[in-house]
């Protein structure tokens, strides 16, 4: 599966940080995807998680489960939040709130379109000082375009 697999990419980022992965896996289907777009969207979670925790008690919790045709993904961690005035932009492309020349901005606005081409959805909620949830919602199934 996609959470797996991108889950140990970021496996050495997590040990180094001492961080703790808690991975609650429901039963879900095989989703019609481009698989590689799919990763790419979850290592960007994942590796924001990471970066967003700055204390000793690092925790990311990933869920899976299917509900009404989706699979759920729950991406949450106990960072440092985000704020309500960033919370807006996220997704914007180009922008971040890291330092000049450690991100791109990128990450984020290219998720939410690899996400909205897929026909899903991604929402977000964040509590400064307590940390952010992402959950991604990805249809098992594309919508079958009428041929001619």
């Amino acid at each position: 599966m996609l959470v797996d697999g991108a889950l140990r990419i970021v496996q050495h980022l997590v040990r180094k940080r001492g961080i703790e992965i808690m991975r609650h896996a429901g039963e879900i289907p095989d989703i019609e995807c481009a698989p590689a777009q799919i990763n790419q969207v979850l290592l960007n979670l994942l590796s924001n998680a990471v970066q967003a925790i700055e204390h000793d008690k690092g925790r990311i919790t990933v869920r899976t489960q299917a509900l009404d045709g989706r699979v759920l993904v729950l991406v949450e961690d106990n960072g440092k939040g985000i704020t309500e005035e960033n919370l807006s932009r996220i997704f914007d492309p180009f922008f971040t709130t890291k330092p000049v020349g450690q991100g791109t901005g990128l990450g984020l606005a290219i998720a939410h379109q690899i996400i909205e081409q897929h026909g899903g959805l991604v929402r977000v909620a964040s509590k400064r000082g307590t940390g952010t949830r992402f959950l991604v919602a990805l249809p098992i199934a594309q919508p079958k375009v009428p041929t001619r």
